[in-house]
């Protein structure tokens, strides 16, 4: 239940007016409040406590109000019934009800063939996943992509790098024979990673060798044999390291890892859209998409669709992509998460898919987060000074992880680190805005205190093994709610309208940061209230067991959303 939705619409409809409902800081005035006294004493032009006595015997009609009081200049503090309380909170979340479930391709990952991940894909996986299984719960139809950056300028200098350093391969070659089987020519994903940035920083210095790349990218898109092997080579070693990495980060698997080269089949009929439509201008031996508008104040380039030496760049492959999605998914959303940086890029993207006719704006979003910065407020980096590896930044928090454990003195097997680990890093990047950038301490991400993975991971355990030793749960006839049960199980009914707005807000941090709340009240509760102490009664245990079930069950699904695993122990 939408606790807050449900107390609303009934007042609402009660008072035949729209009450702005509110949640007291200090819970002893109420569980709820509202000011609709104040309004709507200053449309009447009477006083607003006068207001609030003619509201109250209203309220009062509403069969789950405890009670209702004036407080102040004319607010009105609501206490809701125990047993309402208490029977809205053992309902499931498992079927949340929406009026128009969705389809919504999902765009997120977009790591790029040939390179390894690194700490820049970091954000956009984590919140991407716990996007998409948000909106899952919600009841919206997800495709999940990994738009990867496999046809593009990368691979011209990747191959360029092979064939400076094996000139003698067969790729290369005027007698190159398509139908032979080259698969002994895969190498391992160590080596492959060190080649694009090693082709990279030459093309830097060596204007010959970026010449070279460049050709060698126009003619792979044009169907060179040789180059294309020796792509589908590497393309399957790359692809297997990229989703060992999702593994180990708990992403679910994604729906289609389809990148440019994919979307580069569908050239002619987005060419000849573009023809038959006029927009395409020639400019400087390129072939351009004019976006600007006569209202643009602020500089809008437009978007090249055929270089100079005609090749397609990732401008045009994403018109493609839209393309491909309009005629497979048709989605009634498409949602894009990449760095902010990317910003100029989608809107002139969008304003393409407009003028085309492919996707009017507003169902298209782009969702632009913040860096990962060092204690030096610098995008974090090795010391090296290198980009920090995605599975370097796992193996960090593990290590950290590790340390602290053995510090405890405790023994805990490799899994149950992993897990810990895994909450450390993706908690950490939950509970920031998205859209802001944040510092990543590793010392601070490891702590099993505070607000951190590891103390959510710590409740959920907790509250396991507590319904482990009380075996089966045998609740009787409600004995009065005790404070702290009482602001635990109206948390619990919290949850719905959490994840609601988290979604529409697409705000990730709403969820960590309610788990973080739950856990709060969780464990104010396991202090205060006592349940299998010796001098328990049976009532009063069964109730407390069935608040801990609530409970429980509520934090396994916010961590779930979070794509975080609770262990058997800590």
């Amino acid at each position: 239940m939408n606790l807050y939705k449900y107390v609303s619409d009934a007042i609402n409809d009660k008072l035949g007016f729209i009450a702005n409902l509110e949640t007291p800081r200090n819970r002893s005035f109420g569980d709820f409040s509202t000011n609709a006294a104040m309004v709507m004493a200053k449309q009447a032009g009477k006083n607003p406590r006068e207001i609030a006595a003619e509201i109250l015997p209203k309220l009062s009609e509403l069969n789950f109000i405890e009670s209702a009081s004036v407080a102040g200049p004319g607010f009105i503090n609501i206490k809701l019934k125990d047993d309402f309380i208490w029977h809205a909170a053992a309902q499931t979340h498992d079927n949340v009800s929406i009026n128009k479930p969705l389809t919504i391709d999902m765009d997120y990952g977009s790591y790029n063939v040939a390179k390894s991940l690194h700490i820049g894909h970091l954000r956009t996986s984590i919140v991407g996943d716990t996007l998409n299984r948000i909106a899952k719960h919600l009841g919206h139809k997800t495709i999940s992509y990994n738009h990867m950056g496999d046809w593009g300028r990368s691979m011209g200098l990747v191959i360029a790098w092979i064939k400076r350093n094996h000139p003698d391969w067969p790729f290369f070659q005027k007698n190159f024979d398509a139908t032979a089987d080259y698969s002994n020519y895969a190498m391992p994903v160590e080596e492959l990673d060190t080649y694009y940035p090693a082709a990279a920083a030459l093309a830097k210095t060596d204007e010959d060798f970026m010449e070279e790349a460049r050709i060698i990218t126009a003619e792979l898109q044009r169907g060179h044999p040789g180059y294309n092997a020796l792509y589908n080579v590497f393309l399957p070693i790359s692809l297997e390291s990229m989703m060992e990495t999702v593994k180990r980060l708990n992403i679910m698997p994604f729906d289609k890892n389809l990148g440019e080269k994919n979307a580069a089949q569908y050239i002619e009929p987005v060419e000849k859209m573009l023809r038959e439509k006029n927009l395409l201008v020639k400019s400087d031996g390129a072939e351009v998409i004019v976006v600007k508008k006569d209202t643009d104040t602020a500089p809008m380039p437009p978007v090249m669709f055929y270089n100079s030496r005609g090749a397609v760049p990732y401008d045009a492959t994403d018109i493609m992509a839209l393309y491909y999605r309009k005629i497979t998914d048709n989605p009634d959303k498409i949602i894009y998460l990449t760095d902010i940086r990317q910003k100029l890029h989608f809107e002139q993207l969008f304003r393409v898919a407009e003028i085309t006719g492919l996707f009017p704006p507003e169902n298209l979003e782009h969702i632009g987060y913040g860096t990962i910065n060092g204690a030096d407020g610098k995008p974090f980096k090795t010391r090296d000074g290198n980009a920090a590896g995605l599975n370097d930044i796992i193996e960090m928090i593990n290590n950290a992880v590790k340390k602290r454990v053995s510090e405890s003195g405790k023994n805990l097997p490799p899994e149950t680190i992993d897990s810990i680990a895994l909450a450390a890093l993706k908690f950490n990047d939950l509970m920031h805005d998205l859209r802001s950038d944040y510092v990543f301490d590793p010392d601070a991400v490891t702590s099993f205190e505070g607000r951190t993975g590891p103390y959510i991971l710590y409740t959920a355990v907790r509250l396991n093994s507590v319904l482990k030793k009380a075996g089966e749960i045998k609740a009787g006839p409600l004995v009065t709610l005790s404070d702290d049960e009482r602001n635990l199980l109206i948390e619990t009914l919290d949850f719905e309208r959490t994840v609601q707005s988290a979604f529409d807000n697409r705000a990730t941090d709403m969820i960590a940061n309610y788990a973080y709340d739950l856990c709060q009240l969780i464990n104010t509760f396991y202090h205060n209230c006592p349940i299998l102490r010796e001098d328990i009664d049976d009532k009063t245990r069964g109730q407390r067991l069935t608040v801990t079930q609530i409970a429980r069950d509520t934090l396994a699904t916010t961590i779930d959303l979070m794509g975080l695993k609770i262990p058997e122990e800590m």
